[in-house]
């Protein structure tokens, strides 16, 4: 019984000498390239704001950069185990063809993230529509796009449908315009409707004088006149334009005397 535990306690020596000095190495190789990984990333990112570049890239260039860094660190480290990293390499190679056919639709969303970063269609801060959402872009990850709605809803929309579908991007010309129709009565005067209207929207500090709003006879409805009333706006103004336009022109008409239709009943004596 001595002697079988003497052989234990001699094969436990054995290998504390032997692979002992292996694993000390391993863990103080990973605590200083993780320190220095951390420098670096600081390094790339204080870099990266002298240059301006864009939010967006940065975000997803630091993130691209920490993945590499951390995989090549972490092959470093079994490699100073004594595992062999050419096997290891193939091993990883057919790990990562698994998870790739596993995972076709997240890799069409990064490669979707990768078109957005260098196309730029779109940047954060911006107002879009896309995949039936709309919104300001908050936030581009490698995998998602993140839109914060009118409601305050955050959308995350997958990057490979973004890249892939119809974008319109409200913010790039700088300037919106706002479309709204007024119907007014057929006994009213036109040209009377028009100024009245007009006075709405050259009052309103938010609209834009260039290009100039406009009023104009769009239709000619079964009850009504209809007006298209086209303010024009900075993107970020929208809302408080188009809500605005629609409780003056009511506010504006009522105080001009000239009707707005609407359903009558009618009374039938009998």
């Amino acid at each position: 019984m001595e002697k079988d535990a003497q052989v234990w306690i001699n094969k436990a020596i054995d290998l504390a000498l032997e692979y002992g000095p292996k694993l000390l190495l391993a863990i103080v190789i990973y605590i200083v390239g993780s320190w220095i990984i951390k420098k670096l990333m600081k390094v790339l990112r204080n870099g990266m704001s002298r240059q301006e570049y864009d939010k967006s890239l940065q975000k997803f260039l630091l993130s691209l950069a920490k993945w590499a860094l951390t995989i090549f660190l972490i092959i470093t480290v079994i490699s100073t185990l004594g595992v062999e990293t050419t096997s290891l390499a193939a091993v990883i190679a057919a790990a990562g063809l698994a998870i790739g056919l596993a995972l076709q639709g997240s890799l069409s969303n990064f490669a979707g993230g990768v078109l957005i970063i260098i196309f730029k269609p779109y940047k954060i801060g911006d107002l879009i529509e896309a995949q039936d959402e709309l919104g300001h872009v908050k936030e581009i990850d490698i995998f998602t796009t993140k839109l914060v709605t009118p409601q305050n809803k955050l959308a995350i929309i997958p990057n490979g449908a973004m890249a892939n579908g119809n974008i319109v991007n409200y913010t790039t010309e700088g300037k919106m315009r706002v479309d709204t129709v007024i119907g007014v009565g057929y006994d009213e005067d036109i040209k009377k409707t028009k100024e009245v209207l007009m006075e709405v929207l050259t009052s309103n500090p938010k609209v834009l004088s260039d290009p100039a709003p406009s009023v104009n006879v769009s239709e000619l409805a079964d009850s009504s006149v209809n007006f298209a009333v086209r303010p024009y706006c900075k993107p970020e103004d929208y809302w408080s334009v188009y809500f605005g336009t629609m409780e003056g022109c009511k506010i504006a008409l009522d105080k001009a005397g000239i009707e707005i239709p609407y359903p009558h009943e009618v009374q039938i004596n009998k």
